[in-house]
């Protein structure tokens, strides 16, 4: 078992920090930092458990959608794709980015709460598998693009639960007072169920929903199906419609620190299936093919990233602060959320961790921390600090901040490494400058 959060770190015979068994500190002097680290092999066991499981226990056509926003990037669609995995997209850009590596979006589902026309003609042309449509005005507008270009669109409708799985109140988005999706409490659901029925440009396949995320139980998706499974009875009493397809979403958490418990992925599937099918004879309904979307689950312990500590500022009996070369520009959810992290530094990696500081990082914002007093080894100038699980949000939400370029990301395996995507230059920040 590894001293560290995440399994696939260790400490070499020198003393320096391994990832997927290479050495971290050569990896910073061979690319350069800040650099975002990934284990594609842990991507694509990640993805096998969710695929074998979901196919062990649930129907044949049920599948996982890796959740894009959470790392998108070409190559981690060719690992998909190769993993015989789907994909679903909040936007045009994460799609085009798919179907530039080859990625079949025929597999891949697009959300989102505003898509424009601009988008839904995109997603209709490249042939999108699913579209979950928002709300009425969207599958007005849907509909008459479909109808226009000859095509009848397979869609899921979005539907709030009403669950609050008690996360950070920022990523619970299954509430009915939440801007996603439409209300079953209030009608809205029912209301725009029978709206997309009789809807000539789209084809009806079922019902998306998602409770929150950072989750490390079962129950909120128990009783998140429970409601969707009733719902789908009723609207089958209704109106004669029985959904084939229930998406129930993402959000199953990831250990980021210690104190974070262990979750077992394919228990709580199995755990799900069994509740969803005795749902299924409860309502009188057919068992519907099941949808999940992992995407922190996928690739956040998946990912480390490496920065150079440029200084040590230690204020007497009030914080020490260690500097970096990145920050909120290329991880931004502490700023955000207060997302708690580990970290090491890597050149010193087998030495004691009794040094309490916060990470602080270069932008000209007393926001930019990655973490505040936690245990590190006594850093200087020039060692390489290491952030663990860092696979998830954070090059995806990576910014240009003060006008840095964003880090390059190398993947790790086999004992090899190779760039995946190059860091950006400062040629390239003002690419479209006029």
């Amino acid at each position: 078992m590894s001293e560290f959060v995440m399994e696939n770190c260790t400490v070499n015979a020198s003393g320096h920090l391994a990832f997927a068994g290479v050495d971290t500190t050569e990896l910073a002097k061979e690319y350069g930092t800040p650099l975002m680290l990934l284990d594609e092999e842990k991507i694509r066991e990640n993805a096998r458990l969710y695929k074998n499981a979901m196919k062990k226990y649930f129907t044949g056509n049920s599948r996982p959608l890796y959740a894009s926003k959470a790392l998108s990037y070409k190559g981690i669609y060719r690992i998909m794709q190769e993993e015989g995995v789907g994909s679903d997209a909040v936007s045009c850009g994460e799609i085009y980015t798919a179907k530039s590596a080859g990625f079949d979006v025929s597999n891949m589902v697009f959300h989102g709460n505003n898509k424009t026309g601009d988008d839904l003609r995109y997603a209709v042309r490249v042939g999108i598998g699913r579209i979950v449509v928002d709300g009425e005005e969207e599958l007005e507008e849907l509909g008459k693009i479909c109808k226009e270009q000859g095509i009848r669109q397979k869609i899921q409708l979005r539907i709030t639960p009403g669950i609050d799985p008690h996360t950070h109140k920022a990523i619970s988005t299954g509430r009915v007072d939440s801007k996603f999706g439409n209300a079953i409490v209030t009608g809205q659901a029912e209301k725009i169920t029978r709206a997309a029925l009789s809807n000539e440009g789209v084809e009806l396949m079922g019902f998306h929903c998602h409770v929150g995320s950072q989750i490390f139980e079962t129950e909120p998706f128990v009783s998140a199906s429970a409601i969707m499974m009733e719902f789908i009875a009723d609207m089958k009493k209704k109106t004669g419609f029985e959904a084939a397809e229930l998406n129930l979403g993402g959000g199953f958490g990831v250990r980021y620190v210690k104190q974070h418990p262990y979750f077992d992925y394919e228990k709580a599937i199995e755990e799900l299936s069994v509740k969803i099918k005795e749902q299924a004879i409860r309502y009188g309904v057919k068992m519907p093919d099941i949808m999940l979307e992992p995407g922190r689950s996928m690739v956040a312990a998946a990912g480390i990233t490496l920065y150079t500590v440029g200084s040590v500022k230690e204020i007497p009996e009030m914080k020490n602060y260690v500097s970096i070369d990145g920050g909120m520009t290329d991880n931004p959810r502490y700023a955000l959320y207060q997302s708690q992290y580990e970290a090491v530094i890597a050149n010193k990696a087998a030495e004691k961790a009794d040094y309490i500081c916060s990470i602080a990082g270069r932008c000209c914002e007393s926001g930019d921390l990655i973490a505040e007093n936690i245990p590190l080894q006594k850093a200087k100038k020039g060692d390489i600090l290491a952030v663990f699980v860092t696979g998830a949000y954070n090059y995806s939400m990576a910014s240009n901040y003060n006008r840095l370029p964003r880090p390059a990301i190398v993947t790790v395996k086999d004992g090899k490494s190779a760039v995946a995507v190059k860091r950006e230059s400062y040629e390239d920040l003002i690419r479209n400058d006029v």
